[in-house]
């Protein structure tokens, strides 16, 4: 019986950290509500699997549906490749 109460504590310890929700359809309900707030998180992968779409729906959704600030730095894309890129998802990132 002891181990049931210790583990349903747990779980609720884990489910009580604060978290940033993404604003991604499907990502905040399978993180329970986002990424821990105030905390970095890598997201990696190989090239072409959506990291760069990824992180600029993050930082979208974070400005337009949460007013948080939000910064992107490219290394190889330029500005004109990411903001074609970007309006695939629906985004004008000149506006």
């Amino acid at each position: 019986m002891k181990k049931a109460t210790s583990s349903k504590k747990s779980i609720q310890k884990r489910d009580a950290l604060p978290k940033t929700p993404t604003g991604i359809s499907g990502l905040d309900e399978i993180t329970k509500g986002g990424f821990p707030k105030g905390r970095p998180v890598l997201i990696c992968g190989s090239a072409g699997c959506g990291k760069t779409l990824f992180a600029a729906q993050f930082l979208v959704k974070g400005i337009t549906d949460y007013n948080e600030p939000g910064v992107f730095m490219s290394f190889e894309e330029t500005a004109s490749d990411l903001t074609q890129n970007v309006s695939s998802l629906g985004f004008d990132l000149e506006k």
